[in-house]
């Protein structure tokens, strides 16, 4: 066993160690932002082959502040600070919407955000690291919150707008600044996707059964657990007229239509931390190469259509009726985004949205 002389000077050794990888870091992040800088952050992170996390720890001490681990307490007192812009990604998709954290209700690591402009759903388990950041940008500074996970991925982004209330914002950040305000951080390797199950190993009636049997969309999580079932899976083995994938080519149509017609819909947006939803009409839709962008006064989305590897038509009973979503999956078999019909518990889907979903040609009928 190594006296404690010994461990000091592992801890040390190991904390310069620390400081000359981290110094190195820093020094390749700002010449890769003196030769691109408008390249955001998580684009640098790919290009240096490192995680977002590890270069924005680097500047810890100068423009980012770690924040304590307290997210119940800090989501509660973000209603203070009035208007600001919150944002969630995944990996083809941006969800930002402004408005207030209102009705911020915390259930263990369980958590709502219910404000008719911020509606999220929260999953604080796999919240691990928080920061205070100030931004220097071509418009001036900027400053936010932002949130990541065990293996380095921003979970959530919290921007100040020029209405938001600046007081609170700097109580915020005396409350909860860390003691800890080294560069360093420890990222853990991203786990391997589980594999599907075999489809033969699925009683394919009585999940069906389970599916049809549904008071609510939210059980179809449920349902798909409980038989092992990957979401893509779910779909496949759902059959048509419960599940049917559609044409992903025709995504633009589809939210052409939509404004077209008015119609309001809900569009969800997560990661493995978040779910952040919008609903309602758009007005302002446009298409840069392959990113379909909704650029509306106070929501914005912006999704990589050709990272779009199908797209699916869905039918869930519930007991308002049956209720169909568009759902957008990667070659992962990831989420992209959920499109769904705006409407409230008690109350039955949109006609128009209905009709527009099922307009939709199916492109592989699989019984």
């Amino acid at each position: 066993m190594l006296n404690p002389t010994v461990l000091d000077q592992v801890a040390v050794n190991q904390g310069m160690s620390h400081s000359k990888v981290n110094h190195e870091l820093k020094q390749r992040w700002q010449e890769h932002k003196n030769a691109h800088p408008r390249m955001r952050i998580r684009d640098a992170a790919k290009i240096l082959e490192v995680s977002e996390l590890e270069l924005l720890v680097t500047g810890c001490g100068d423009s980012v502040v770690r924040l304590k681990p307290d997210w119940p307490d800090i989501l509660k007192s973000l209603q203070s600070l009035g208007p600001v812009m919150a944002l969630t990604r995944n990996e083809y998709a941006v969800h930002e919407k402004n408005g207030v954290y209102n009705k911020v209700r915390i259930m263990g690591s369980m958590g709502l955000v219910l404000d008719k402009a911020i509606d999220l759903r929260l999953f604080l388990s796999h919240w691990h690291h928080g920061f205070s950041v100030c931004e220097n940008t071509a418009s001036g500074e900027r400053q936010s919150l932002q949130f990541f996970d065990l293996y380095g991925t921003a979970i959530h982004k919290i921007y100040l707008l020029e209405s938001s209330n600046k007081k609170p914002f700097d109580k915020l950040l005396s409350t909860y600044t860390s003691r800890d305000q080294s560069t360093f951080v420890n990222v853990s390797a991203m786990p391997k996707k589980s594999e599907e199950c075999d489809d033969s190993s699925v009683d394919v009636s009585a999940f069906r059964s389970s599916w049809d049997a549904m008071k609510d969309t939210h059980d179809f999580h449920e349902v798909q657990k409980s038989y092992g079932l990957s979401r893509i899976q779910a779909l496949r083995l759902g059959g048509s007229d419960r599940a049917r994938m559609v044409s992903k080519d025709l995504f633009t149509d589809f939210m052409t239509g939509l404004v077209e017609g008015d119609i309001s819909f809900m569009v969800f947006v997560g990661n493995k931390g978040i779910i952040q939803i919008h609903s309602g009409p758009v007005s302002n839709i446009k298409t840069f190469g392959s990113w379909f962008n909704i650029l509306d006064d106070d929501f914005n989305l912006h999704l990589r259509t050709d990272a779009i590897d199908t797209a699916w038509a869905v039918r869930k009973p519930t007991v308002d009726g049956d209720v169909n979503s568009l759902e957008l999956f990667d070659a992962n078999g990831d989420v992209i985004a959920y499109f769904f019909g705006s409407r409230k518990p008690g109350q039955p889907e949109l006609a128009n949205w209905r009709k527009i979903v099922n307009a939709l040609p199916t492109l592989d009928a699989d019984e």
